[in-house]
């Protein structure tokens, strides 16, 4: 057997870096001291206690009265994956709006799961008119609707007022992916008519990623229900299993996972018990700022820095009218090494700023300011040293016009 490297048993300690790209970003300090705090017995009372705490705070952050409001144990993709295999079943139609590379992400896992998938289209940087989307469920008579919220890799916030009722007068239900907006643009999941929302902590929360939080309406539960096939090894004696076809998953089976957050407390799964506080700690300072005042300090760090690279002389990219406010995509200079200006943030700096996927590869950086990080100063170091890095690199620009602008708009 090979010797271990020593380095192994050093202490982990990484770099104070801040983390500017499109997420995750720097946890609050808060969050990581509330992780630290002792674990539990998954069905102690003072554990279900704080599941039951977790429910009521997620409801005005989601914008529900929604009764299944809780958390999926993974990254943010878990709890996309969880409820699109608990909605279809192969061969059904499922409509995907797509604007980017996390609608094509909604077609890979639901391709997966053999639905028959069908797109109405944008360009990146563009978001999907409401009228054609109409027209496409008109067309198609999908079983679901999926949609993304805010789309990290083009920037763009998709508007979802009325696609509800559009789902609905079709028969449909509405499942909604806003991991990269929950906390820091608003959640309306009544007014939307989303069926399904599901989030991510690791951006605009504030957190690490490792928990997805997630609203189910009644609609859509109904439909979970059906599909229930609680596993032998757990399942209560005269418990009647849904007369659908059972999920395709054991571990993203939403409904024994409903069961386990329930007042049954169904044994489906250990709760991931340091998560569990963190989403708990991310949601108590966001409801504590108040929602307003959090969706408003967001827009102001979105503005500064939009108003920063434009006094820069850079280009934005994409539709202003549906930026998202906390990622802002910039197209890189003529001539200017892209990964050479992000390797000088972070090896001077310590600052990192985000690259970019599929036809934007190479082509844009992304800079986020969101959750802890959507802070004034966080947002003029960052710029101050982008335009420190694109001077260095001999890419001419005014001195200090960048943060004076980020000034001026983070207080207009």
């Amino acid at each position: 057997m090979l010797p271990l490297d020593p380095t192994l048993f050093g202490e982990i300690d990484p770099p104070q870096r801040l983390l500017m790209g499109p997420g995750p970003v720097n946890a609050h300090p808060r969050v990581l001291r509330a992780m630290s705090a002792d674990l539990l017995g998954q069905f102690d009372p003072e554990m279900t206690d704080y599941m039951n705490q977790v429910m009521a705070l997620y409801r005005p952050i989601f914008g529900t009265d929604n009764r299944w409001t809780m958390l999926i144990d993974g990254t943010a993709r878990a709890a996309i994956e969880a409820s699109l295999v608990s909605l279809v079943t192969a061969g059904d139609t499922v409509l995907v709006v797509n604007f980017g590379r996390f609608g094509l992400l909604l077609q890979e896992i639901l391709a997966r799961i053999g639905a028959v998938v069908v797109t109405v289209d944008a360009p990146w940087g563009e978001t999907v008119p409401l009228d054609a989307i109409a027209a496409a469920i008109d067309r198609v008579g999908p079983k679901i609707v999926a949609t993304v919220h805010g789309d990290t890799s083009t920037t763009m916030a998709q508007p979802l007022d009325g696609l509800g009722d559009l789902a609905h007068a079709a028969g449909a239900l509405l499942y909604v992916d806003a991991t990269a907006t929950i906390g820091g643009m608003e959640m309306a999941s009544d007014r939307w008519g989303a069926d399904i929302v599901t989030g991510g902590l690791q951006k605009c929360l504030g957190g690490p990623s490792g928990s997805a939080p997630i609203t189910i309406s009644d609609r859509a539960a109904d439909h979970i229900f059906a599909r229930r096939h609680v596993e032998a090894g757990i399942k209560a004696a005269g418990t009647t299993d849904g007369a659908g076809p059972r999920i395709g998953s054991n571990y993203f089976d939403l409904a024994m996972i409903m069961d386990y957050w329930s007042e049954k407390r169904l044994n489906h799964h250990t709760e991931a018990t340091s998560m569990l506080y963190a989403a708990r700690e991310c949601a108590r300072i966001m409801l504590g700022e108040g929602l307003e005042a959090r969706y408003a300090r967001h827009a102001r760090a979105g503005r500064a820095v939009t108003a920063g690279l434009r006094a820069m002389g850079l280009t934005v990219f994409g539709d202003d009218a549906y930026r998202m406010t906390n990622v802002t995509g910039v197209y890189i200079p003529a001539g200017v090494d892209g990964e050479r200006i992000r390797t000088m943030m972070r090896e001077a700096f310590e600052i990192e700023i985000g690259t970019a996927f599929g036809p934007l590869a190479g082509k844009i950086w992304r800079i986020g300011a969101m959750g802890y990080n959507a802070a004034r100063h966080k947002v003029l170091i960052t710029l101050g040293a982008l335009e420190a890095c694109l001077r260095r690199e001999g890419h001419g620009l005014p001195a200090g016009a960048a943060v004076d602008a980020a000034m001026e708009a983070w207080e207009g």
